[in-house]
């Protein structure tokens, strides 16, 4: 009897320890973002530089030429600096005649406040931008790799959704970026561990695999082709290699990508990537201004990629923008591109009502995910981070229209809560 009891005992301590063992293991791969239906998530440059930053751009794209002054300048709207930790001084002026100041993104403590900011907006992460350019540069790609980890420090601080998002400009005519990628991907994986992990908890997950993105593919501006890039074999290798695959992919196309014209390469051979990947993302800024959202052209757009994408059986994330200005980064007059002149503010912003109708379309349209273009985008003016309504006044610069700096963080902290209301409804 007293053995019966004592195996009996011995049977449930097993079961009590298998139990708590599944539930330790499952509390442990836990995700906070297992889909990114749901989501807003922004585009994210972090390629702000300034001398005295430990790294080796100068004054990497705030101004031609490692330099920045009135002459030189290539941001269109200026950053409102009062939270930053760290600050460098320029050759602006402000009113009173002091002088104007910047951030670097080198900074951990810029990356920080960036997060801090999706935190108490409500913006849900990003996709950190790692340019093809930068990653078989020693100099640069240990630059972006710190920007990189500094990024998944303040993602797991903040519980922030983080993915890597490749970008192929810079890839020139006829080459390959297969090795390229490959080298980084494999080194990126040995570094932050975010396929596994203390970095994988906020690492943004679809279709039940952690997601990257690759951007860049069908564009008829570019130099590469779909078949010299061999972009089809690196999402091969993403999504089935076995010790650096399993992997889910979102593609970043041009607008027209459904027909193959416009903006778009009329090569099919595009919608044969499109098919392998999980999520198509669609290219917009510039492309649509205010008279398109107010009449059908940019209701039909969004409806009838979905249906399309459906059929093809991908997910589908449309690209969103708050507005455009490219006046000082072209610095000449005329089209350069897009469509769009280079003046300022030459898609203008309207406070808030060309960003919210858009919002609005796409979510009403049946879109489950957004890409907001961008979080810190001051080049081209597509930045919704806190920007400043008394720039120097030795420049020329857009602004906020006198509206809070944080104006667009709420809007599209905003965007969060409809998206995630609307698609518990459907």
């Amino acid at each position: 009897m007293k053995l019966y009891k004592l195996s009996s005992i011995l049977i449930i301590s097993i079961t009590c320890l298998t139990l708590l063992f599944s539930f330790n293991k499952e509390k442990k791969e836990k995700l906070n973002y297992p889909s990114y239906k749901g989501l807003v998530m922004c585009g994210y440059q972090g390629w702000f530089r300034a001398p005295g930053d430990g790294g080796h751009q100068g004054w990497g794209h705030f101004g031609r030429g490692n330099k920045f002054g009135p002459d030189q300048i290539t941001i269109d709207m200026w950053p409102d600096v009062r939270e930053y930790k760290k600050q460098y001084s320029t050759k602006f002026k402000n009113e009173d005649g002091s002088k104007a100041k910047v951030f670097s993104s080198l900074d951990a403590s810029t990356v920080d406040l960036h997060f801090k900011w999706m935190k108490e907006y409500g913006i849900d992460g990003v996709f950190m931008q790692r340019f093809y350019q930068n990653t078989n540069h020693k100099e640069k790609r240990k630059e972006i790799t710190q920007i990189l980890s500094n990024a998944f420090d303040a993602a797991n601080k903040y519980d922030r959704a983080i993915a890597v998002m490749y970008d192929l400009s810079g890839l020139k005519k006829e080459e390959s970026c297969y090795e390229t990628l490959v080298a980084d991907w494999k080194s990126l994986i040995g570094e932050f561990h975010f396929n596994k992990g203390k970095n994988k908890k906020n690492y943004l997950h679809h279709n039940g695999k952690p997601l990257v993105s690759i951007w860049g593919v069908g564009f008829v501006d570019r130099k590469y082709s779909i078949q010299s890039s061999e972009i089809e074999r690196f999402i091969n290798f993403l999504k089935n290699d076995p010790k650096y695959g399993g992997f889910s992919v979102m593609l970043g196309v041009p607008t027209k990508f459904r027909s193959l014209e416009g903006d778009c390469l009329p090569d099919p051979a595009l919608h044969d990537v499109i098919k392998k990947v999980d999520i198509v993302q669609p290219w917009f800024v510039g492309r649509f201004k205010m008279k398109h959202l107010q009449n059908d052209v940019y209701k039909e757009q969004v409806s009838e990629d979905i249906a399309w994408c459906k059929q093809m059986g991908v997910d589908y994330v449309p690209t969103i923008y708050p507005g455009f200005s490219w006046y000082n980064l072209q610095n000449v007059k005329g089209d350069r591109g897009y469509g769009i002149n280079a003046s300022l503010n030459a898609i203008p912003r309207s406070k808030g009502e060309f960003l919210n109708k858009q919002i609005d379309i796409t979510i009403n349209k049946g879109s489950e995910m957004l890409y907001v273009a961008m979080f810190d985008e001051i080049d081209e003016g597509t930045a919704i981070m806190k920007v400043t309504n008394q720039p120097p006044v030795n420049g020329v610069f857009a602004d906020y229209e006198g509206l809070p700096s944080d104006h667009y963080l709420k809007i599209i902290g905003q965007a969060s809560r409809k998206i995630k209301q609307a698609t518990s409804i459907r």
